[in-house]
């Protein structure tokens, strides 16, 4: 049975996936599919977010084997949960069997003003340093994330019920920051497959990020021409279809590697 890890960004939660949770399983109905938060989000708000992507990484493998989930895994991970299932898939690549990566960003591939678009900056400052209420923040989160055209008031309402539940302390967002500033990516790609998932249109990271990603790691990649930097929220079904076909070509690759062992022996 396949296990899939679904990791999140910065200062988000398992409940930030909304349907597509359930999207991603019935799509896999075989699978085991865990929404893992990463330490001081969600679930795990209380504790002390490591202010190194490798401090993550240990921390979502001891809870794993915590709950009794046990590798290979395939990850599945967005923003700053992509650098975790990069660092985890370079340290530990016997454990994950392939990586989807979202419009993520990494050094030293990209610089600092693709990574995240200086035309949010304001927008970043205001949320950090301006008393603002919660439905106002998580509005502010879904103008940066999203491109639908009006926003959807009860998936904010999620959010919003998910912020007063499990609130992210001021000073966990920070070591969440300092680990993703301080994070630079292998130059070489990780040895298990990877997938990079991108939007064009995304108004928060820049998709040539992704684009020099895989011709750096000469991996998969696949654009979407309008959804915004949340794509499992603009576009759960384009994503679902490009995983599904990534897998299907991964099969047969392998099934024609094997061949050729064959016949070579």
């Amino acid at each position: 049975m396949d296990t899939w890890i679904l990791l999140r960004g910065l200062a988000r939660e398992a409940a930030h996936w909304g349907c597509f949770v359930g999207d991603f399983q019935n799509a896999w109905p075989q699978a085991r599919v865990v929404a893992l938060d990463l330490p001081g989000n969600g679930q795990f708000h209380m504790r002390p977010s490591p202010s190194t992507v490798q401090g993550m990484v240990a921390a979502c493998r001891a809870e794993l084997a915590r709950q009794g989930v046990h590798p290979p895994f395939r990850l599945f991970a967005m923003s700053l949960g992509a650098m975790v299932a990069t660092e985890w898939a370079r340290t530990a690549s016997a454990e994950i069997s392939g990586c989807v990566l979202v419009n993520t960003s990494f050094r030293p591939f990209s610089p600092f003003f693709h990574r995240l678009r200086p035309r949010n900056y304001a927008a970043l400052l205001g949320l950090a340093l301006r008393r603002r209420s919660g439905e106002a923040i998580e509005r502010t989160v879904w103008r940066l994330t999203s491109n639908a055209p009006v926003p959807c008031n009860a998936i904010i309402a999620e959010w919003v019920a998910a912020r007063a539940r499990r609130p992210v302390s001021a000073v966990n967002a920070v070591r969440q920051l300092v680990a993703a500033a301080r994070y630079q990516a292998p130059t070489a790609a990780p040895s298990p497959p990877i997938l990079l998932l991108a939007s064009q249109n995304d108004h928060l990271v820049d998709s040539r990020c992704s684009q020099a990603i895989a011709r750096n790691w000469h991996c998969a990649l696949a654009l979407h021409p309008h959804a915004g930097h949340d794509l499992p929220l603009d576009a759960p079904l384009w994503v679902l279809e490009q995983v599904q076909q990534w897998l299907v070509q991964a099969q047969a690759s392998n099934i024609r590697s094997e061949q050729t062992e064959v016949r070579v022996d």
